[in-house]
C-alpha cells in the first residue's frame, strides 16, 4: 500500500526557513564580495597560483579576469547564475554558491586564457581554495 503525503502547514513553514536562510545566505556572501572585490580577487588568485592549482605567466593577468567573473557574479540574475554552476552542483553537498561560480569559471573558461599555462587539481581542489578564501573574508 503506497504512503500518502500531506504537504501540511509545519512542513511549509519548515521549507520556507530553508529556502529564506539559502537566500540570506546568498546576499549576504554576494555583499561581502561587492564590498571587497578587488581584495577578495587578489587573495584567490594568490592562493590559486601558491596552491600550484593554476600556473601562469602572469599573477595580475589572472586577477583581473577573477575581478571581472566577480563583477559578472554580482550583477547576474539568478537563472544564469544558476545555469552557469549547473554542471558543478553536484561537486560538494552544500555549496556555496560564489564559490561554486568562481569554480566554474577557472575550469571552464580561466583554462584558455592566454596568460594561463595549465590549471591542475580536481574540481574539489580548485572550489575548496576558492571557498577557503571566502570563509577568511566572510569572517572577517
Amino acid at each position: 500500500m503506497a504512503k500518502i503525503f500531506y504537504s501540511g502547514n509545519r512542513e511549509a513553514k519548515l521549507l520556507s526557513k530553508i529556502e529564506s536562510s539559502k537566500e540570506r545566505e546568498r546576499i549576504k556572501t554576494l555583499n561581502a564580495i561587492r564590498d571587497n572585490i578587488e581584495f577578495f580577487a587578489n587573495k584567490v588568485s594568490m592562493k590559486l597560483i601558491e596552491s600550484g592549482l593554476i600556473e601562469t605567466v602572469s599573477k595580475s593577468a589572472i586577477e583581473n579576469q577573477i575581478i571581472r567573473c566577480l563583477d559578472t557574479l554580482i550583477k547576474s540574475e539568478d537563472f544564469d547564475i544558476d545555469y552557469t554552476v549547473a554542471p558543478f552542483r553536484t561537486l560538494v553537498a552544500n555549496p556555496n554558491i560564489a564559490s561554486l561560480y568562481l569554480t566554474a569559471f577557472v575550469v571552464e573558461k580561466l583554462i584558455d586564457h592566454k596568460d594561463v599555462i595549465d590549471v591542475y587539481g580536481s574540481d574539489e581542489d580548485i572550489y575548496y581554495c576558492i571557498h577557503n578564501q571566502l570563509t577568511h573574508l566572510m569572517a572577517e
